[in-house]
């Protein structure tokens, strides 16, 4: 029995979610991001800005050059997080088989389920938009590359562009190839833009073009990558829905409106990334042994450092002192700075030995809990550790 999966794409997420704040937006050209004047992008744009011209990722500077009435509107991401919980929630209730791919997108395997397909769309559209007055798009497939570009065609054949697509796409069982064949060979997944660059020297201009290349061709020019490829072309994928992660690593950083030289801006800004790694880490029962700094100078090039630990830590205080030598490690004094990061790597459950040599440290921790509780029950800003 072939599988039915559905991938669920929240349309203009970060917009459609100012608009239910905010109903004087709707049909207007607005865009979600960062000041012109201080390097801002677009995160988001609504489907009337969509239509002049302006996408996600423009510098905001370039978009009002194209849209001079642009409304532009500050992110509020702890209320879209918020929201993108609640439309996970309202998944998770219908199939216990659900993978969040990002804030706004998610796939659902809804083989077991007695309706049929499209009724399950059309009914989980119509319940997310009249709860939350959020628009979705839809595609379902027998598998999730087909059931994704399938939502990403429903979306591009929106005839009002001003207006979300609303859009549901459903490819039938063994008509995946068929499907895919007329479509640009950048809609794969795994074709970038060197690949794509690739493909279009060999005269591979479709995914049917992929698809009527003999596999063994495809994989001596691009590898294992090649099957793969090929594979896709095919509407081939059998990856199962995955509906937890294994944490690799978490991570914080900021790029700065203006270049900053002075140390303690950066200093202070390194210690509230590290604090806010500290509290994930400590949220999720996890502790870190590499602690990784990324930074950024205004010419654009990028350093990444990283220190191994004696033992693993959930300590912010652990993790700034490491982030704060490897800054030092590789910038200059008064050297101006873009971007800064800190991650944590080498991510598992904590190891914890008391011994008669250690104690001062488990008094630190059980403090770092008591003070957690509390940011928890009244707020971050109820309680700070003291500073030097």
């Amino acid at each position: 029995m072939p599988r039915i999966i559905l991938h669920l794409d929240l349309d203009a997420f970060f917009c459609s979610v100012e608009e239910t704040q905010n109903p004087d937006l709707r049909g207007k050209p607005f865009a979600v991001g960062g000041k012109p004047n201080e390097r801002g992008v677009v995160a988001s744009c609504s489907y009337a800005a969509r239509a002049i011209g302006i996408h996600s990722a423009m510098p905001m500077s370039r978009a009002l050059q194209l849209c001079r009435n642009l409304i532009i509107v500050p992110g509020r991401h702890k209320l879209y997080g918020e929201c993108s919980e609640k439309v996970m929630t309202k998944l998770r209730d219908l199939t216990g088989l659900v993978e969040q791919i990002s804030i706004d997108e998610a796939f659902l395997d809804i083989s077991d389920m007695r309706e049929a397909p499209a009724r399950i769309a059309l009914d989980l559209q119509a319940d997310i938009k009249n709860e939350l007055q959020l628009p979705s798009s839809i595609g379902i497939a027998s598998n999730k590359l087909v059931a994704k570009i399938a939502t990403e065609v429903g979306k591009k054949s929106n005839k009002k562009r001003t207006e979300p697509p609303f859009a549901l796409t459903i490819v039938p069982y063994a008509d995946e190839a068929t499907f895919l064949a007329p479509l640009p060979a950048d809609m794969l997944w795994g074709v970038g833009p060197k690949t794509s660059a690739r493909l279009t020297q060999l005269g591979i201009h479709t995914i049917g073009d992929i698809a009527n290349w003999p596999e063994k061709e495809i994989v001596n020019l691009f590898g294992e990558n090649g099957r793969d490829l090929w594979r896709h072309a095919h509407g081939i994928d059998n990856r199962p829905i995955v509906t937890e992660y294994e944490t690799k690593s978490i991570s914080q950083e900021n790029t700065f409106n203006v270049d900053i030289r002075d140390d303690k801006t950066l200093e202070k800004t390194i210690r509230e990334q590290s604090k806010e790694i500290g509290r994930q880490l400590r949220k999720n029962d996890l502790a870190g042994k590499t602690v990784k700094l990324k930074i950024r100078w205004p010419d654009f090039t990028t350093l990444t450092r990283q220190i191994t630990l004696p033992t693993s830590t959930d300590n912010d205080d652990e993790i700034f002192h490491a982030a704060i030598k490897l800054m030092k490690t590789v910038r200059k004094p008064n050297q101006a700075v873009r971007l800064v990061g800190v991650g944590v790597s080498g991510i598992g459950a904590p190891v914890r030995q008391l011994s008669l040599w250690n104690a001062g440290s488990e008094k630190s921790r059980k403090l770092q809990e008591v003070v957690d509780q509390l940011q928890k029950k009244y707020g971050r800003d109820i309680i700070h550790k003291g500073e030097s």
